[in-house]
């Protein structure tokens, strides 16, 4: 079995030949790094099944990325470490601007003054009422409330349309009101 020195010092050989897509020495090489990418992820992270999954990671880019590896700015180790630390630091900061907009999400949710489903049941609701209420007036009653409100004339207006005196309309308007006012309040 290889010591640690003698098992970087063979990886340093063995990385241009992974460059070359030797598969053999890349296991060299994954033998020698992989426990060791592994400590420094989980130091990091602090989860196992995280920093496993940043090990897979990083071994795939030392793969893919052999060819990068200049033994005249390092070892081999500082190079595959430095590879490590960056993959993990960048999970660390995903979690984190993640768990962010989580939080500015729920803040925004949260500042909402009422629940648009529940609004909307609630005003329908309200909506049905009416309409079986209006419904239950005498037409000379409901048909100048219907004009006013839902087609917004001046009791004028109303007076007009339907040929009445702006009088006769106002009271039967006002009789309507607070029929309509005793049934909404469930007193008819």
């Amino acid at each position: 079995m290889l010591r640690r020195s003698e098992s970087s010092t063979r990886a340093e050989e063995l990385l241009p030949r992974v460059a070359e897509g030797d598969k053999e020495a890349f296991a060299g090489v994954y033998d020698a790094f992989s426990g060791t990418v592994m400590g420094l992820a989980c130091r990091i992270l602090r989860d196992r099944a995280q920093a496993e999954e940043v090990t897979q990671d990083v071994m795939i880019e030392v793969w893919r990325t052999a060819d990068r590896y200049d033994p005249r700015r390092g070892t081999a180790k500082s190079w595959v470490l430095t590879l490590a630390h960056r993959r993990t630091v960048d999970r660390v900061r995903t979690a984190q601007a993640s768990k962010e907009r989580e939080q500015r999400a729920s803040a925004l949710l949260a500042d909402r003054d009422f629940d648009q489903v529940s609004e909307t049941v609630l005003t329908h609701d309200e909506q049905r009422r009416i309409y079986h209420c209006l419904a239950s007036l005498a037409r000379l009653q409901r048909v100048p409330l219907v004009l006013a409100y839902y087609q917004g004339l001046t009791h004028h207006e109303v007076a007009e349309a339907l040929n009445t005196p702006t009088g006769t309309v106002k009271s039967r308007m006002r009789a309507g009101l607070q029929q309509l006012r005793a049934c909404l309040e469930g007193t008819t």
